[in-house]
């Protein structure tokens, strides 16, 4: 019994020591950033990464409600500028209710590749734009519009979408398979 015992202690001990060391792959991994709690890896694209985030459950569902889970799936680059669900919280109430209703989903798609930007526009690649444009560098987006980053600070990213709104880069640089996501706090609006 007691030879049983301290096998299973073993057994045991070897699994907790295994998610205990896949815990610090994830975090020696070059490339890896925690967003929502969890670990985004760089070998995964947008929308295998973004599902597991728990500050991006509105995004994702916005995501499918426009059909855009295949084109984020695919080869890129992208870069997506993701706003949290704080973001889409703080639109005005039932924006989001109404948005992914079927009816408005040309609607709700223009709004989600407005926030994408062809390409892999790295944190420094967006900083170096916006010191080639002498303190701003305008973006076209994919939904044809334009965001115009900004520098607030010597280190902050900002994007002033077209209707004047200003949305701060909380989280730069998550690299993807397909692409880079930059976490926002605000949602842009075409």
């Amino acid at each position: 019994m007691k030879k049983h015992l301290l096998s299973l202690s073993f057994i045991a001990l070897l699994g907790t020591a295994s998610a205990t060391s896949a815990t610090a792959q994830a975090k020696m991994t070059p490339g890896t950033v925690s967003v929502g709690g969890q670990a985004m890896y760089p070998n995964k694209n947008i929308v295998e990464n973004a599902v597991n985030s728990a500050d991006h459950t509105t995004l994702v569902a916005a995501v499918k409600a426009a059909g855009l889970v295949e084109t984020l799936q695919g080869k890129g680059p992208f870069t997506v500028f993701a706003p949290t669900n704080a973001a889409f919280t703080a639109l005005p109430a039932g924006t989001v209710e109404t948005l992914v209703k079927p009816e408005n989903k040309a609607t709700l798609t223009k709004i989600l590749t407005y926030h994408v930007v062809a390409g892999n526009m790295t944190a420094d690649k967006i900083m170096a734009a916006i010191k080639a444009g002498k303190g701003t560098a305008t973006l076209k987006t994919v939904s044809g519009g334009t965001l115009k980053a900004m520098m607030n600070g010597p280190k902050n990213v900002v994007l002033q979408d077209e209707k004047g709104n200003i949305s701060t880069i909380s989280t730069y640089d998550v690299i993807q398979s397909n692409g880079v996501i930059h976490v926002i706090d605000k949602v842009l609006m075409p």
